[in-house]
This record gives C-alpha cells, structure tokens and sequence, in this order.
C-alpha cells in the first residue's frame, strides 16, 4: 500500500514578517528534497481540502474562529498574539493545513493508504482551544483527531509530538478526553512553558535536557512504546517537528537525520505488530503532520528520513 502525500500551495500563501523563521520556504524545501531523493514517485500525491468550521469547532471555541476572522487584515501583515502574524490568506491557509490531516484520517479509513505525511504551514500544536499562540493558529492534528473519534467513532487513538516545543494546544485539547493518548517529547525548561507535571494517565510528556543528543533522547521517550501497547490505538498522529536538529537554532537539543528515521520507524513497527491483535484493537494507520524545523537546509533531509520511517522506503 502506498504511502500518501498531502500538500497545497495555499499554504504557502500565510505570510509572515520578513526574515521570520515559518516561512513559505518550508514547504518547498520538502518538495525538493523528496524529487532529490528519488521518493516523490513512491508515494500517492494528494491536494489537500480545507477544514470546515464543524471541524474545526469540534477542538476551537467559536470565540476563537470568530477573532481569527474578524482580524485577517485587508493587506499587509499584522500581529495577532505573541509569536502570531495575519495576513490577508492566513485562515484559508490554515484550514487547508488542517483539511490535510482530516483527509489523511479518511485516506486510512477507507483503507487507500496507511501511511500519510502533510507538508502544510502554519503549524498547529501550540494552539489551543480558544487561543492561537507560538505560530499557530489552529490545532491541525487535534481537528483531525477529533474528527477520527467523531465521524468515524473511534475510540482510542494515539497522538505522538517529537517537535522540540511541548505540544501545549494538544494537551489543552485533550486533557480530559482519555481517548486520546498523548506523548510529548521537548526541551524543558523552554517555550511554551507549560506546566507538565500531575498529568492524568493518558499524557506523557517526556522533558529533555538542553544539549540532548541522540542516546538520551532515544532513551527518554522509552515509556512511549509500552504506553502505545497498552492503549492499542486504532489510529496514530504525529505531530511531526524538525526543530530538534542539531542545526537548528531554535533549540539546543541536538538530535540527526537518523534519530528521525528511527523514531519513525518505531512507529511504524507498532502498527505492524498490532495486526496481531483483534481487528478492534488493530491500528489502522498512521497520519503526520509538519510542525517545526527552521533550518532550511537540513529540513528537507529530516523529512525525507521521516517518511522513509513510516513507509518502509
């Protein structure tokens, strides 16, 4: 079965000051590197469609939808919320950024893939329920979960973030909802800053020292893997960041291409193994979508890796 790509070239439309690091860069390094690397022609190449309000209010406060509206600034570039910019296509990048992943969720369910990766902009795993905050706007992987539970009625999936800024907007999400299994790898102390201790069962969040190079990190995130058995989740997200880079400046952890491959190949062995169990316990798929990674060069490798990863390439 083949691995899917889903992208759309409104996502490159969300602009952003100038020098700024999420830049509509980000997705073309990736396409690049995918033809460089011979991969493209591997995979089912999918256009991404926008997220609806339904969707989206499944996870975001009509407070929240209305505010990012009712800001779009006519022309130009504005500032929103700390670390937040508008500019006159952002929501409608925004919603096909999300629209991917919920695509991703029906690619899986009606069994056409397994295996989905979403080169989209703006990211979403800061924003949460009824705030956009630390370049995102809205919760791409949270919406595309919630729609797996709600249309699709299931009942336990797994949410996985490697980016190297703790997923609080999932966590807000989801805290209550034990459902969702949801694990968090970050540097810590560092943005955003949430509190991370006296989590219910179902949030794992694994702290990482500055410095972090790949052993440290392998063996940090070990709980996850027995976590994931125990849950059986039907379907897996990720939360795909590439801002752990050793060259990327926006953090001092210092993970390689490879640590990206073999996470992602470790997940992928898991839905493998859960072929063994009883349909309703079997996972069915698993659906990524970019967060960070800001270093332009090195990006487009670490996805490559990712993917490799997941679809057995």
């Amino acid at each position: 079965m083949l691995a899917t790509y889903i992208s759309h070239d409104l996502c490159k439309q969300h602009l952003m000051p100038e020098h700024h690091p999420e830049c509509p860069a980000r997705i073309d390094v990736i396409d690049n590197q995918l033809m460089a690397s011979g991969i493209d022609g591997l995979l089912l190449q999918q256009q991404a469609k926008p997220a609806t309000d339904e969707q989206i209010l499944q996870v975001h406060t009509k407070e929240h939808l209305q505010r990012l509206n009712q800001s779009l600034p006519a022309q130009g570039i504005v500032s929103f919320d700390n670390d937040v910019y508008l500019s006159p296509n952002t929501l409608t990048a925004a919603r096909y950024a999300a629209g991917a992943s919920v695509l991703g969720v029906d690619l899986v369910m009606q069994a056409k893939t397994n295996v989905v990766f979403c080169n989209v902009r703006p990211p979403g795993h800061h924003a949460e329920k009824n705030r956009a905050m630390g370049f995102c706007l809205l919760n791409n992987i949270a919406i595309a979960a919630s729609y797996a539970l709600n249309h699709y009625g299931l009942n336990r999936i797994a949410i996985l973030d490697f980016d190297v800024h703790h997923g609080n907007g999932t966590q807000d999400i989801f805290l209550g909802d034990e459902r969702v299994l949801f694990c968090s790898s970050f540097q810590y102390p560092f943005y955003p800053g949430t509190p991370i201790d006296d989590m219910p069962a179902h949030i794992l969040n694994v702290p990482l020292k500055a410095g972090c190079r790949s052993e440290s990190f392998r063996e940090a995130i070990q709980g996850w893997w027995p976590a994931l058995a125990a849950h059986k989740p039907q379907l897996i997200f990720i939360s795909a960041g590439f801002d752990a880079f050793i060259d990327d400046d926006m953090s001092s952890v210092q993970l390689v291409e490879q640590d990206y491959f073999w996470i992602s190949q470790k997940i992928r062995a898991y839905m493998d193994e859960s072929k063994k169990f009883p349909e309703p316990k079997q996972c069915k798929g698993i659906i990524s979508s970019l967060e960070g990674g800001y270093d332009l060069p090195s990006l487009g490798r670490c996805v490559v890796q990712h993917i490799k990863g997941m679809a057995k390439l």
